[in-house]
């Protein structure tokens, strides 16, 4: 944005030009673009279901991590990898707010958007536990709140940037120690929090958890090893291993990524996905396999890298359709463009809700959240700590009262919802979702058309 125009930068300005000119798509070239955004989705969900979600497989089997813990963690980094990358190219190359812009307008719909996706588009009913849920929504309020007071006043200190690594650090440590810290809060608050140790207990029934037994009443985690809290047995994750992605085992006997589906609607996607699918199969190593079972954490990074390179491409051509249909710049950025960088959070948390994981698909939803905090900090520490130390960034706080308050309401909002519908994800809990967030979504548009506040957003040159 531009602070002493009191215009922000058109979104499309972010992008290289199109391969049409306006007047050759407004007359049928528009389609090209329609077609490239839907095979962009194709593509995503591809990586994201053969590669990106096997590989965090075997590092929650390597880490013994449980599901929430994965989901908050490496499930989050990964599918957020497309904010790290933005929020580097706002602070680096463009030199604009688009960074902020792009991680605290998706915001709202990261967290009402995908609940309501992984809800509607799921058949099955996942049970979710309290302590998650919580613990996630804390870190997420204390991350916001941090990053809405640094830039209150349009500047951002080395000492500011540092101090979100610090929070995101802190929880880290608190996810290390997870089940030490969990089967403390819930022996000392059974007794007061009756709803959550039943809503607990029927999870335990309907489905377990990793490294779930029940003691003295309440259901709490067990602790297999003494050195950390992070560590769980073997043989426990086998339960996670088998119902996160539906495999069995990894052997060499797996079917090959070319193998033609039985079903006629499969086999289009299977035709039409072929391109994609052959270059996935040369650039990055499938760890299903056990030729390539030890390089996961190649698997992981590459994929990614092409879940990064794809959303970019989605994002692109969303907004160059936008332009070409004429919607306003601030129903693009809060509705389209919002919805269009968290494609990897998205398809993620909805593959492996319908799998019945509710923990790791609300944990991936705001831990995403909490690491896109992070994403802000990484570009502004490097920049004012080692490029230029004279002084601070000078960034654009437009709007941060209705950012603030719409942020915290989301989290109160989803947070109350999971509660008041007994503690799982459900078409219920994905209906209410969706109203909350088409409330949010219009609410934003008419404080940035400049009916609710008497603030309008003016597009640079219009």
């Amino acid at each position: 944005s531009d602070n002493r125009t009191g215009c922000v930068l058109s979104s499309a300005s972010e992008f290289p030009e199109g391969f049409f000119t306006p007047q050759e798509r407004k007359d049928g070239g528009i389609i090209i673009y329609f077609i490239i955004i839907l095979y962009m989705f194709l593509a995503v969900s591809i990586v994201c279901d053969d590669y990106f979600l096997p590989s965090l497989e075997i590092i929650s089997e390597c880490l013994g991590l449980s599901q929430d813990v994965a989901g908050a963690t490496f499930m989050a980094a990964g599918s957020s990898a497309p904010e790290l990358v933005t929020a580097f190219l706002g602070v680096f190359v463009t030199k604009g707010d688009i960074g902020i812009s792009t991680i605290l307008g998706s915001a709202v719909y990261n967290l009402l958007g995908i609940s309501a996706a992984c809800g509607l588009l799921s058949s099955v009913v996942s049970r979710l536990s309290c302590w998650p849920l919580f613990r996630d929504c804390l870190a997420y309020t204390i991350s916001v709140a941090a990053v809405l007071a640094m830039i209150s006043d349009n500047r951002v200190y080395w000492y500011e940037s540092a101090s979100l690594l610090l929070i995101y650090g802190c929880y880290i440590l608190v996810l290390c120690f997870d089940i030490k810290i969990n089967q403390y809060l819930m022996k000392k608050f059974s007794p007061c929090c009756t709803c959550f140790t039943r809503a607990m207990e029927e999870n335990a029934e309907q489905q377990p958890l990793v490294g779930w037994q029940e003691e003295s009443g309440p259901l709490i985690r067990k602790q297999s090893r003494t050195d950390s809290g992070i560590f769980q047995d073997k043989l426990d994750y086998s339960e996670l291993s088998t119902s996160l992605h539906g495999l069995d085992e990894i052997s060499e006997d797996r079917p090959s990524v070319f193998t033609m589906p039985e079903a006629d609607m499969k086999r289009i996607l299977w035709v039409l996905s072929l391109p994609i699918i052959t270059l996935l199969y040369l650039t990055v190593p499938d760890c299903r396999r056990q030729f390539w079972r030890n390089w996961f954490m190649l698997t992981f990074l590459i994929s990614a890298a092409w879940i990064s390179a794809l959303t970019y491409v989605l994002v692109w051509m969303v907004t160059i359709a936008g332009e070409t249909l004429g919607i306003p710049e601030s129903i693009m950025g809060l509705t389209l463009l919002a919805a269009g960088t968290s494609v990897p959070d998205t398809v993620a948390s909805v593959l492996v809700a319908r799998k019945g994981n509710g923990d790791m698909a609300m944990s991936n939803i705001v831990g995403s959240n909490v690491f896109d905090m992070l994403c802000l900090g990484i570009p502004w520490f490097i920049k004012t700590a080692f490029i230029y130390t004279s002084g601070p960034i000078e960034v654009s706080s437009s709007g941060l009262t209705y950012t603030a308050i719409s942020l915290i309401c989301s989290v109160v909002f989803i947070f109350l919802s999971v509660h008041l519908n007994g503690w799982k994800i459900d078409k219920k809990l994905g209906a209410i979702c969706l109203v909350l967030y088409l409330v949010f979504a219009v609410l934003s548009i008419l404080y940035e058309l400049g009916i609710i506040g008497n603030n309008p957003t003016r597009v640079c040159g219009n």
